[in-house]
């Protein structure tokens, strides 16, 4: 049985055209064109990750290629190699040395559309 606390993984040699939808933490290391929604949840996109989707979720790690826009309702991190290509709107981002960014970002209060003041004042903590 698997811990409750591992993330689920797209391995690298898996290609998702749609929609992922999911309430778990998951990690991206393969292709997925569409969009990515994990509202509760965090997302990684590994180092040999070729993604070409919009991404929403609570977290998103980057380490890997993105051209989509990325919203989440915590905090972006992009890590040192990614690519980025699209438009940000978190509450936080944090970019290392070297990671490629191309596109506009908007720290705002309010990113979600439902639960806006509660998670802002979740989230008020540095990681």
């Amino acid at each position: 049985m698997t811990a409750e606390n591992t993330p689920a993984r797209i391995g690298k040699s898996v290609v998702i055209r749609g929609e992922v939808k999911g309430s778990e933490d998951l990690i991206v290391d393969g292709r997925v064109e569409g969009t990515v929604n994990l509202s509760e949840s965090r997302l990684t996109i590994g180092p040999n990750a070729n993604v070409a989707a919009d991404l929403s979720a609570k977290d998103v790690l980057i380490l890997g290629q993105v051209k989509g826009n990325v919203v989440a309702s915590g905090r972006v991190e992009l890590r040192a190699g990614c690519q980025v290509e699209g438009d940000i709107r978190a509450l936080r981002l944090a970019v290392e040395d070297n990671a490629v960014f191309r596109g506009k970002v908007d720290l705002t209060q309010s990113v979600s559309k439902g639960h806006d003041s509660q998670t802002a004042t979740q989230a008020g903590g540095i990681f």
